[in-house]
This record gives structure tokens, sequence and C-alpha cells, in this order.
């Protein structure tokens, strides 16, 4: 896979205004928590990541199928449906402050939430950290 094989990639938008002019009012209110919590944990700034995703850090991989390319540590994308939260998982205690997040669905690459209200937010913040420092 070459670089010109990667669908999504950073972008210039602005993830702030992005959360802003996401067509859902809810999916805003909670873009907006997500923004702040993801960047104070952190410490980083928001980067759009193809036309939904918003990402912290980047890291270069090689998948074991040769497969290489670049992605973001952690980010998120609040869709219509639900909220999908990236690299979560992995960390040596991810298992452990799954079971204590509250209401999701766990995929192969990421987890979902219906809203932030139906999650304990101090533990998705150290499901951040953690996943954080696991990469650094």
């Amino acid at each position: 896979m070459t670089a010109a094989d990667v669908k999504t990639t950073q972008t210039d938008v602005d993830p702030a205004a992005w959360v802003e002019q996401l067509e859902w009012p809810r999916r805003r209110e909670h873009g907006r928590l997500l923004l702040e919590v993801f960047g104070r944990v952190t410490g980083e700034q928001p980067v759009m990541w193809g036309p939904t995703m918003v990402g912290y850090g980047e890291v270069h991989y090689v998948s074991s199928a040769g497969r290489e390319g670049d992605w973001f540590l952690v980010g998120f994308s609040p869709r219509k449906a639900n909220i999908s939260l990236y690299g979560l998982q992995g960390s040596a205690r991810s298992d452990e402050l799954l079971a204590q997040l509250g209401k999701h669905r766990v995929g192969a690459g990421c987890v979902w939430i219906n809203k932030p209200e139906d999650v304990d937010l101090s533990v998705l913040e150290a499901l951040i950290r953690e996943a954080w420092a696991a990469v650094e």
C-alpha cells in the first residue's frame, strides 16, 4: 500500500469549526465536550482526519500485511447514530477501564457510545490517558 492508497489523511479543516457545523444539535454539544476532554488529557491540538474524524497525535504504522501509513493516536467522530471513539483499546488497563466505562459497544478499532451522558467521563479520561501513554 502506498501513501496514494490511504483514503483517510489529515486535512486543513478546523475541528472546532467542523463540530459547529454538525447537522444534529446534540452532536454539536457532544463534539464540543469531546474536544475539551481529549485536548485536556492529551495536551495536543485536534486535527481533522478525513471528513469526519477528529484525531490527536500521530503515529506511523506498518501492519502485519505490510501496509503502512500515518494515523492519529486517539480521537473521536460524533456521527448521527452514535459517537465513535478511536485508539482506546490495547493499553494494559483498557479492558479493566472499559468494564467501568458505562453503556458502550466495542468494535475492532473503536468504542461506540450513544452519548457522553451514558458513560463515566472520568473513566473515559483514564482510557484516553492510558492509550496516550502506551504509545508515547
